[in-house]
């Protein structure tokens, strides 16, 4: 079920008054910044894992068949890698309607990674916002098996393409940037039963 969230971020304006804010991409936004940014760097984000746990009925799916992609849940020790934006407040206008769909603007300390993949020495932590796509949102699916949300996936396709893809890319960028996600991997090597 679609649930459209633009004017709720809207309202959502934990950095009034600010020139830039960083903004930390942990699904597509990692791979596909058709944004306009004024710098981009890896750095993760404690206390959230990636999960495939959320419906996609405007993107990766449709009303009837709706696809599955990436949003966050609270593990405690958990460490989510990703990139982070910084840009400035007019870009965040596209990005609501792009992230429409459950998911709400949410302010997290993001910690900055150096090219070994560690926290930057040389670089503070910094306050930011993600996209977060919570249990309480009508598209929210929640777990299954592994090998029942890589179905789902395989046969999704959206007006953004197939859901297939939208894996693929995530756990490419991810090892483009060094970093392991048991959960991604796991879906893409299940994946490769369905196609």
């Amino acid at each position: 079920m679609l649930f459209d969230t633009t004017t709720l971020n809207q309202q959502r304006n934990f950095f009034d008054g600010h020139a830039d804010i960083w903004l930390f991409g942990y699904g597509s936004l990692i791979w596909k910044a058709d944004f306009d940014y004024l710098e981009r760097r890896p750095a993760a984000i404690t206390g959230w894992a990636r999960r495939f746990w959320q419906g996609s009925h405007d993107h990766r799916g449709t009303p009837e068949a709706p696809g599955r992609v990436a949003t966050l849940i609270r593990a405690e020790g958990a460490v989510c890698h990703g990139m982070a934006y910084r840009i400035t407040p007019e870009v965040l206008a596209p990005l609501d309607v792009r992230e429409k769909n459950g998911y709400l603007r949410e302010k997290v300390t993001l910690t900055f990674l150096d090219e070994a993949g560690n926290p930057d020495a040389d670089q503070a932590p910094s306050e930011g916002l993600i996209y977060l796509a919570s249990e309480d949102n009508p598209a929210f699916l929640g777990d299954a098996p592994l090998a029942d949300i890589a179905q789902q996936i395989a046969q999704a396709h959206g007006p953004s393409g197939p859901n297939s893809a939208y894996l693929l890319n995530l756990a490419q960028a991810l090892r483009e940037l060094g970093t392991e996600d048991a959960h991604i991997f796991a879906l893409e090597a299940q994946l490769q039963r369905y196609q």
